[in-house]
């Protein structure tokens, strides 16, 4: 390793089954009235009242931002804040996906150090104000958002998913409690899960790797390819649920400590322009992105072989490899994980918006750490090979 390195983490972490219940304790230490960034599904399944009713035994007062969707955008990000200061908020906390997560983290920091939300891409803005508290609770075992200091907001004039990253971010606190992705579908577990592991996998290759994130990458990746199909199968295996949430956990550690790749430099326009969900979108990409790459990070890409493959005690280094990419694309495949033809976007619009995206995804800076760096030209050639790239057997959407 030629430079230092740096390792940031939320100040607490609270993880096992039932931790949710100490949701209440750790706002009271923080704040007395908290704006609560969720979703309707999550209201509709009553976490969100049960939150609140949490909150009010340890003396917290809450409102409710329910408005998010699906990926999160800076209309969101408005319309919760807004929520927040006129209601006398002093913590925010997210309950769900990574798009609530990331809502949660930009108004966290606005709420102190104001403007706009993409003045802070590419560190134009500094927040140099702390921000207010922020407790991030995932229902989801994919994005790790948790334990992450980026957010990713759509600008909606410009479609385009701007890809912020300062320390300020960083949630104060995470509370992973494997109980509440239980109630996740199989399509989102799959998703998730996939999205996960090339958080993982991403941060093992990245350029900007070290022995800290290495460490956590290879035990996410083990968790997740070892408890994926069983979650997915059963969601009821509480086990699988557990292990999947701390190796989404240790995925989101890794990755915003050595950073994506290009899986997520391509995903991101993929899900401002077609609107296919960030999970979704960066499990499409994962297999032809490695099978890319691997020419570049074999070495590398053959300690991913040997966990999908450990038995397998003689294989060298390049037949390790070759195994990583073909297991990812059967994962895949046995996830029922579509293409983008088969996800249903339209093949002539998308060839029209190719060069548009390819040039968002190499503007967002993700792909300069992947381990081989693709031209523009390159970049649309790969576009165009995802858009009906064949897994190990004929995928379909839910």
């Amino acid at each position: 390793m030629e430079h230092f390195a740096v390792f940031r983490t939320p100040k607490t972490i609270l993880y096992g089954r039932e931790s949710l219940k100490q949701i209440g304790v750790e706002a009271a230490i923080r704040g007395q009235k908290a704006l609560i960034v969720s979703d309707q599904v999550m209201f509709g399944l009553g976490y969100v009242t049960g939150c609140q009713e949490t909150l009010k035994q340890e003396g917290v007062e809450s409102e409710v931002y329910t408005g998010v969707e699906s990926e999160p955008t800076d209309h969101y990000v408005t319309e919760a804040l807004v929520l927040f200061k006129n209601t006398d908020c002093d913590l925010v906390i997210s309950l769900g996906g990574g798009s609530c997560i990331d809502t949660a983290k930009a108004i966290a920091v606005l709420a102190t150090n104001g403007g706009y939300i993409g003045d802070y891409r590419a560190n134009q803005t500094i927040a140099e104000k702390a921000p207010i508290p922020h407790l991030a609770i995932p229902t989801t075992a994919g994005t790790g958002s948790e334990a992450t200091d980026v957010t990713v907001i759509t600008n909606t004039m410009t479609d385009v998913k701007m890809m912020i990253k300062q320390p300020a971010f960083m949630p104060d606190v995470a509370i992973v409690d494997p109980l509440l992705s239980a109630s996740s579908p199989q399509h989102v577990t799959a998703a998730t899960g996939i999205d996960a592991l090339s958080h993982a996998v991403e941060a093992y290759l990245s350029k900007r790797a070290h022995p800290m994130t290495d460490t956590i990458a290879l035990s996410a990746m083990k968790l997740i390819i070892e408890n994926i199909k069983s979650a997915y199968n059963d969601g009821d295996n509480l086990d699988a649920r557990e292990s999947m949430s701390l190796g989404a956990l240790q995925a989101g550690m890794a990755f915003t400590n050595a950073s994506v790749c290009l899986v997520h430099g391509m995903s991101r326009p993929i899900g401002a322009l077609f609107h296919v969900p960030h999970g979704y979108s960066n499990a499409i990409l994962l297999p032809a992105v490695l099978e890319y790459s691997k020419g570049s990070c074999t070495d590398r890409l053959a300690d991913l072989g040997r966990l999908f493959q450990p038995q397998s005690t003689s294989l060298s280094n390049d037949e390790a490899a070759d195994i990583a990419v073909a297991s990812v694309k059967s994962l895949c495949a046995s996830l029922n994980i579509p293409n983008l033809k088969t996800w249903g976007i339209d093949e002539s619009t998308y060839n029209t918006a190719i060069s548009k995206m390819a040039a968002d995804a190499l503007d967002s800076g993700s792909p300069a750490h992947n381990p081989r760096l693709p031209t523009q030209s390159e970049l649309e050639d790969l576009y165009k090979i995802c858009y009906d790239y064949q897994f190990t057997s004929e995928a379909k959407i839910h």
